[in-house]
């Protein structure tokens, strides 16, 4: 601990935003990174806890409680505060390999479990560990660290999400030659199409990539595993094979009219559409847009608030946000405390622009779509209807239809596993939750010699998590191919 009276001295500081008024002009990340002086007082705030929750990664009241990744967050932390910028990052890229993007777009799992966090603010774990990087990369710190050795072992990956990437790059370092396939003509998954670029800007992977194909990965983008022909040729050429496709099967939404309205789309195609639209890569199209549209986004989280932010940016004639959940409390409940994960109202960086934007913050909760209106086939209206969950199951409240405006409809309900085509091609077995199924802990599937990680085993989760799933399962197919594990 560098400072023992620091967390008393020092309050804590974020990283500046640019205005809603400036930022929704544009999609480039908006965040203001702070001086080294106040990182040093942020490092400083650090308490360096007998038990840091920060980094244990605990289960508590259902919820995990700090960083699955285990980050050695008091010790970086001191090092910030001592100017030891160089030795805090080498701790940090010790557990996550990968911090430019939890820094970006992880909700800080540890700050949540910060004890800071008990009676005052928590410690800006997330704004540190980005800092590390940042500087890393313009230090000239972050250089390709080809292995020493080869082992000789061939592995294919499938999917260049953060799990992809994350088991890619364990992998790598243990002198495994490594391939990784993705279908999509960019590598990092919904890092790359389904994360907004003013959140995550794309020049992030580009780096990444360099770095990663630097160190002896191979990447080949635009290819397709999706049959039994494919699945058979990965098998006869690898020593092992990792699947790390994502839960990427959308839930959809059941509402009278919705089936072939056009102006319905998925909240991850439509982000999909938008930065190839940003990026330049090919024009969005007319059914994808929202300028001068009424816009109702059914489902929050991260990805509904994505989709806010965007479509303001896109010049929306207004935005709605449909929850069915109840609107959370703003401070904690008596029966949620420290270190529990929060069960609070997040109002995150689109419901602050739409609030600019129209004057009011966009949420409905406890409220659903109950119908489609379509003019010559269109979408142009929806009827809402405020629903409650009683027993268990969700039933509507009579008298409570309400008739909205709507020109563009996007389903951010949420993922219900993963795409079928690779798993039917191998024979995998699956669980009853759509994702493939591995022992308790464990990342073998029903099919010898090949293995799965991320969202395709665990469901729909947060890049952090994918992140840990990575590293873990190529630690389980190191032991595999070796008959030890080194990772």
């Amino acid at each position: 601990m560098g400072k023992e009276t620091g967390f008393l001295e020092y309050g804590r500081v974020d990283n500046r935003e640019i205005p809603a008024s400036e930022r929704i002009h544009n999609y480039r990340e908006f965040h203001i990174y702070q001086a080294e002086s106040i990182r040093r007082d942020q490092g400083a705030r650090c308490m360096n806890c007998g038990v840091p929750f920060c980094q244990s990664a605990m289960k508590l009241g259902g919820m995990v409680v700090g960083c699955p990744l285990h980050n050695l967050i008091p010790e970086w932390n001191d090092s910030i505060f001592r100017g030891e910028d160089a030795h805090a990052l080498a701790r940090l890229l010790k557990t996550n390999r990968f911090p430019e993007f939890t820094g970006r777009v992880c909700p800080a799992l540890c700050e949540k479990a910060c004890i800071c966090g008990q009676y005052d603010d928590p410690v800006t774990v997330r704004d540190n560990e980005l800092f590390l990087i940042e500087k890393g990369y313009r230090k000239g710190w972050m250089k390709a660290q080809p292995p020493a050795r080869e082992s000789g072992h061939k592995v294919a990956v499938v999917g260049s999400g953060p799990s992809g990437l994350s088991t890619a790059d364990a992998l790598r370092r243990r002198g495994h030659s490594v391939t990784v396939y993705e279908r999509e003509d960019r590598i990092g998954g919904l890092l790359m199409y389904g994360i907004p670029n003013m959140k995550l800007e794309k020049s992030v992977l580009i780096r990444r990539r360099e770095i990663m194909e630097a160190e002896g990965i191979t990447f080949r983008t635009g290819v397709s595993i999706c049959s039994r022909e494919d699945t058979d040729r990965l098998l006869a050429e690898y020593d092992a094979v990792v699947l790390c496709c994502g839960a990427k099967k959308a839930r959809a939404l059941t509402a009278e009219g919705i089936e072939g309205a056009e102006g319905v789309h998925f909240a991850v195609d439509f982000l999909k559409a938008v930065t190839r639209n940003v990026l330049g890569i090919e024009s969005l199209p007319g059914t994808f847009d929202a300028k001068d549209r009424h816009v109702v986004v059914v489902g929050g989280g991260d990805t509904g608030n994505d989709c806010i932010g965007t479509v303001i940016r896109m010049g929306c004639k207004s935005v709605t946000a449909l929850e069915m959940m109840p609107k959370p409390p703003i401070e904690r409940r008596p029966d949620n405390p420290w270190p529990e994960w929060p069960k609070t109202l997040r109002t995150d960086y689109g419901h602050i622009e739409a609030a600019y934007v129209f004057g009011a913050d966009p949420r409905v909760f406890e409220t659903t779509v109950k119908k489609v209106f379509t003019d010559k086939g269109r979408i142009c209206g929806i009827e809402t209807v405020q629903v409650a969950f009683e027993k268990g199951r969700l039933v509507e409240k009579e008298g409570s239809e309400e008739q909205l405006p709507c020109d563009l409809l996007l389903i951010a309900a949420g993922f219900v596993g993963a795409e079928k085509e690779v798993p039917e091609a191998l024979g995998l077995q699956m669980t009853g939750r759509g994702v493939v199924s591995t022992p308790e802990g464990g990342y073998a599937t029903s099919v010898p010699r090949v293995f799965a990680a991320g969202d395709m085993r665990r469901g729909q989760s947060l890049v952090v998590w994918a992140l840990a799933e990575g590293r873990a399962c190529a630690a389980e197919v190191d032991e595999y191919l070796m008959g030890y594990r080194n990772i």
